[in-house]
């Protein structure tokens, strides 16, 4: 019996699965160091099969040096898609930090091996709970329909604007100091009036030493407002996966 290996459809899943597999390694939650190098890439391939009939299309010649060009191209695209995807999930990390900066936790610092870094205590806390609200609220699906619509808009044999990337960068930057800035705003404001207070305490009262009951106070003005923080989460969140989706629709079709 003889066998007939469709060449150009082993190719076009090849290149396909190549920039499903860069977006996983960097698309948050999918980048989660808990999830196996071989289910990243299986789930890469299960990614590209359904695209076949769009990556065929615009699969390059078959030929050594175009198939790596082309490879390489792949995963530049799909790491650029998913650090894009990435830096507005990176609000609820900074918007964490920003807490544990003003609340006194930065001490309290520990290595993380998840992320094999140094991670603060809220902004720890607050991935959590974005994780588990990304899944509970189906926005993981949302991230995935709006990374495939890259294979339509982006086919293999073309590329990208440069330029559109690097505006995406520079308005995403911003959203994401805006996004950890309004998350966090309400506590941050709690906390400094709490220092106001304990300043103008200080100054009635010197023999008090009120700055040293001032960490303890912030602390627990902190771990009592922060269920009033979470709250907000949810509505960020969605809107963080909706600029998030259209920011990578924006740079595939650019």
């Amino acid at each position: 019996m003889n066998f007939e290996l469709p060449i150009s459809e082993l190719v076009a899943i090849m290149l396909g699965a190549a920039r499903a597999g860069a977006w996983l390694m960097l698309c948050p939650p999918f980048n989660s160091r808990l999830i196996p190098v071989q289910v990243k890439v299986l789930l890469s391939i299960g990614l590209a099969l359904p695209m076949t009939p769009y990556l065929t299309a615009s699969v390059p010649a078959v030929q050594t040096s175009a198939i790596i060009a082309s490879t390489l191209m792949q995963i530049f695209v799909g790491a650029a898609l998913g650090f894009i995807t990435y830096l507005f999930f990176a609000a609820i990390q900074a918007a964490g930090d920003l807490l544990d900066v003003f609340g006194g936790f930065t001490m309290a610092a520990a290595y993380d091996p998840l992320s094999l870094n140094q991670s603060s205590v809220f902004g720890r806390f607050y991935n959590l709970v974005a994780a588990t609200l990304l899944f509970a609220s189906e926005g993981h699906q949302l991230i995935l329909r709006g990374f495939l619509q890259s294979y339509k808009t982006l086919p293999l044999d073309t590329t990208f604007s440069l330029e559109t990337l690097s505006k995406l960068l520079t308005s995403g930057i911003g959203e994401m100091v805006v996004a950890a800035v309004q998350i966090a705003g309400p506590l941050i404001a709690v906390l400094f009036l709490t220092d106001v207070a304990f300043g103008l305490l200080n100054r009635v009262a010197p023999a008090l030493n009120a700055f040293q009951l001032g960490f303890p106070a912030k602390i627990f003005l902190l771990l009592t407002l922060s269920g009033t923080a979470v709250a907000i989460l949810p509505r960020a969140l969605d809107t963080l996966v909706d600029k998030a989706v259209t920011a990578v629709v924006r740079l595939s079709g650019g």
